[in-house]
């Protein structure tokens, strides 16, 4: 069983945090170099958007496979993929207020309101935005593990309507492969975390009689 020390997760956290920031660097490039094609901001705001629930789909999977692996040490990096899932969101988010509004704010609510997929992702950005913010080791303490834990649950709803966001938003084009893909992630991670916590409530419940 791999069980790195201490200073080797610190290395894992480098290559993860770095190779995380690729994206980003990505599109800074392009935009620097002129290759983000005849729609930048479609570019932008797709890129952001996929690797937003690339991210969601790592934090998620992060407890299967630590049960199925026994690698426990995973946890460790599930706050980071967490955040990430977060950094790209707020770009994603940043690019639908700035060029698509300009920073108008009763311009983009009204935006808001009036077509259900922007509804649904703006909602999932808000959800983020608590997690996000109590993400430290202080706010665990202040919040209480169990509390803690309840809140940060929110990530399953968050990514299910990051889907429905993303089918939407494909719907117009009947294209539909890629959220049938992503769907189909986020419901077997959730259908495993499901069996899961049957199962350790089985092994906690007093044996009968």
């Amino acid at each position: 069983m791999f069980n790195p020390t201490p200073r080797q997760i610190a290395s894992i956290k480098t290559v993860i945090f770095v190779a995380a920031l690729l994206p980003f660097t990505r599109l800074v490039l392009f935009a620097f170099t002129d290759r983000l094609g005849a729609n930048p901001i479609e570019f932008i705001t797709r890129n952001t958007g996929d690797w937003t629930l690339y991210f969601l789909c790592f934090t998620l999977a992060v407890t299967p496979l630590r049960r199925l692996s026994k690698w426990h040490w995973l946890i460790k990096l599930r706050r980071m993929l967490g955040l990430f899932a977060f950094f790209y969101a707020t770009l994603h988010f940043t690019t639908f207020f700035w060029f698509d509004h300009f920073f108008d704010v009763d311009e983009m609510l009204r935006d808001v309101a009036k077509r259900p997929f922007i509804t649904v992702g703006f909602t999932a950005f808000l959800l983020l935005l608590p997690l996000a913010i109590t993400s430290t080791n202080g706010m665990i303490r202040r919040l209480g593990g169990k509390r803690w834990q309840s809140l940060h649950r929110l990530v399953y709803l968050i990514a299910s309507l990051g889907i429905l966001h993303f089918w939407w938003m494909k719907a117009g084009k009947h294209d539909f492969a890629q959220p049938i893909l992503y769907g189909s992630i986020v419901g077997l991670l959730l259908l495993t975390r499901g069996i899961n916590s049957r199962m350790q409530k089985r092994r906690t419940e007093p044996a009968p009689g």
